[in-house]
């Protein structure tokens, strides 16, 4: 796959500034929880640019900053264990670094357990490219009573050896300054020979621990303790069992916790439209616009606001709530007892979480999928969550059910979730081929990383710098959506049957009974695409002829008038309203959720495709619920 969403105008094609910019380019290098990302997020704040590699799946990741009036290009290479066992991240990576492309390679190792930390420098030694070492999370490591001679491994390296936090600004000077006067290269010892060709395998696994052993012999001392035993907590986490129900608490619990921000913030927006539109629309008439255009300003700019504001608010949230859980070291607890779970699905146990986070919103999800290495398996994952029910879903479908089918509504339940698994496992098999293809996946490999604590100041930074980028983001892509079903469904005097909806409805209604779907009902499910708490509002407005759709679905409103389930029941047939259940919660999640996906995968076609797919099943599965329940009804 190209970089189809990358910033040419910056990057030449081999991913390297210097050729433009004439900037001296770092690659950060490290295995998984290194704190790669927490030095790549604090060296280039917001100047990132993401993409991915040209003809592979997998991410780059490069961004910009200045230090003394010099422009830096930093390089965050896919994280892994090692570069020879080849799997793509870890050619890609191979490849970077022996062809030049950096003028110097940091390598991040975790200084609380070197022992296994070091591997990947141990795969680098021999490929003779400029290098510094950072010793990372010194924090953790004295915490846990271990001291690390970082003057004895320097001489014994020859490149520079830093004790480092990559959370602590004050380390940062030591930093800029080696990077300024790097250039020595790793001696390598003969305990690892270099290899004739260096992209050929490296050394075997029990060389390349020898020499690591010989490296950190009496530069490593542990003053107390600190390889004690798991603690009771731990061995709840990590079991196969207990560690599932746990973290399934834990994701019910931060799903809670996320829904802080959003209920503080997006309330307080809420009142934006109330409050400022009147006055704006007043404004507007007195100057001569005309009540289109003062409607579509007035209602498109301010719901638009509001709809950018809780998608932001809660990406806060939950991004946030991601962010803690991996700092603290226990995501990858989460992600080693279900991994075998996920596999069957093509991905890792890392996509688990935000599954479950799915069930409250699918917005929130696809935010949760950065802690996901690969762009293809995170977007792989959102394509799949897709399918699962979110809250929405799941107020507005047993509502409807409870109309047409009373008791049987539990069954109707079980069943979108017995499809709901079906659906993913398809999806999964339509997708994985393209974005993780068989023989590029592989088992999880990891290192439990040790529990420390979280790093409040950088926690918050980076939430606020993801959150202000989602608004802008997320604002230009509703906005335009907006509009488009402003002028559809707008109407001068309130009355429905003057709308462009209401007359293509009944245009396309022989088509539309084809997939069971009434052109009322087939409306409604495109506005479900919109938002899932319209559904109820435009069913109202279509079969009742209760106000203005546009003001009835972008408010979100569930009023409905005393007789409006009597008038469904008698109107829809049970086929045909179960038909639109199932078509209604597998379809596209909500204009947000895309908005969402496209601002995580940062590809339109990618994001259309599947919002195109979803939309076909949805169709498809309306289709087949109907000429089977005709059967029975």
């Amino acid at each position: 796959m190209s970089c189809e969403y990358c910033d040419d105008a910056k990057f030449n094609k081999t991913g390297s500034g210097r050729a433009k910019t004439n900037a001296r380019v770092i690659a950060l290098l490290g295995q998984p929880n290194s704190g790669k990302s927490t030095l790549f997020n604090t060296l280039t704040g917001g100047h990132q640019h993401v993409g991915n590699w040209p003809g592979k799946t997998v991410e780059k990741k490069e961004g910009e900053f200045q230090h003394k009036g010099k422009r830096y290009i930093a390089a965050d290479l896919p994280g892994s264990y090692s570069l020879s066992a080849g799997s793509e991240e870890e050619i890609v990576t191979r490849d970077y670094i022996a062809g030049g492309e950096a003028d110097v390679v940091c390598i991040l190792a975790d200084a609380s357990q070197l022992e296994r930390s070091l591997y990947m420098l141990a795969d680098f030694a021999p490929l003779n490219v400029p290098a510094i070492l950072l010793l990372n999370m010194m924090d953790v490591a004295k915490d846990k009573g271990i001291t690390v001679d970082a003057k004895l491994l320097e001489e014994r390296l020859g490149i520079p050896a830093l004790p480092f936090v990559a959370s602590n600004p004050k380390d940062y000077g030591a930093f800029y300054a080696a990077i300024e006067n790097a250039g020595r290269m790793i001696k390598t010892p003969p305990a690892l020979p270099d290899t004739a060709e260096k992209s050929d395998v490296l050394a075997s696994a029990d060389i390349k621990f020898k020499w690591i052993e010989n490296l950190l012999d009496g530069a490593v001392k542990k003053t107390q303790e600190s390889a004690a035993a798991f603690s009771r907590f731990d061995r709840i986490a990590t079991s196969r069992v207990m560690g599932k129900f746990l973290a399934i608490g834990i994701g019910i619990a931060g799903l809670i916790a996320a829904m802080i921000p959003l209920f503080a913030i997006g309330g307080a927006a809420t009142l934006a439209p109330s409050l400022l539109g009147p006055p704006a629309a007043a404004f507007l008439l007195g100057v001569g616009f005309s009540p289109f255009l003062t409607s579509l300003i007035v209602g498109s700019v301010l719901n638009t606001f509001v709809f950018a504001i809780e998608m932001a608010a809660f990406v806060f949230g939950i991004t946030f709530v991601f962010s803690f859980l991996e700092d603290i070291g226990y995501m990858a607890r989460a992600s080693f007892v279900f991994d075998s779970v996920m596999s069957k699905l093509g991905l890792q146990g890392k996509a688990i979480m935000p599954f479950f986070v799915s069930l409250g919103c699918t917005i929130g999800g696809a935010a949760g999928t950065r802690i996901i290495d690969t762009w293809g398996q995170r977007t792989l994952a959102m394509a799949l969550m897709w399918a699962v029910p979110c809250a929405a879903i799941l107020s507005v479908v047993p509502v409807l059910a409870n109309i047409f089918f009373g008791s049987g509504t539990l069954f109707i339940m079980l069943g979108i979730f017995a499809v709901m698994v079906v659906h993913m496992m398809i999806t999964a098999k339509v997708f994985g081929r393209s974005l993780v293809p068989e023989e590029g996946r592989t088992g999880m490999i990891m290192e439990l990383p040790p529990y420390h604590k979280p790093k409040w100041g950088l926690l918050f930074k980076t939430m606020l710098l993801r959150s202000t980028d989602i608004f802008l983001r997320a604002y230009k892509v509703v906005f335009i959506i907006t509009i488009v079903f402003f002028c559809l469904t707008w109407t001068a005097d309130g009355n429905v049957e003057n709308s462009i909806i209401y007359k293509v409805g009944r245009f396309i209604d022989p088509v539309s009974r084809f997939f069971g779907l009434g052109w009322q009902l087939f409306m409604a499910f495109i506005a479900a695409a919109f938002a899932k708490e319209a559904v109820l509002g435009v069913l109202s407005a279509l079969y009742l002829g209760s106000g203005n759709i546009f003001e009835t679905a972008v408010s979100k409103s569930t009023e409905t008038a005393e007789n409006f389930g009597a008038v469904l029941a008698e109107a829809i047939s049970k086929p045909e309203a179960l038909a639109f259940l199932f078509a209604m919660s597998f379809t596209v999640p909500c204009v947000n959720a895309m908005a969402s996906t496209y601002l995580e995968n940062r590809s339109m076609k990618w994001t259309l495709r599947i919002a195109g797919y979803y939309m076909v099943t949805a169709l498809f599965l309306s289709l087949v619920v109907f000429r089977v329940s005709s059967l029975f009804f």
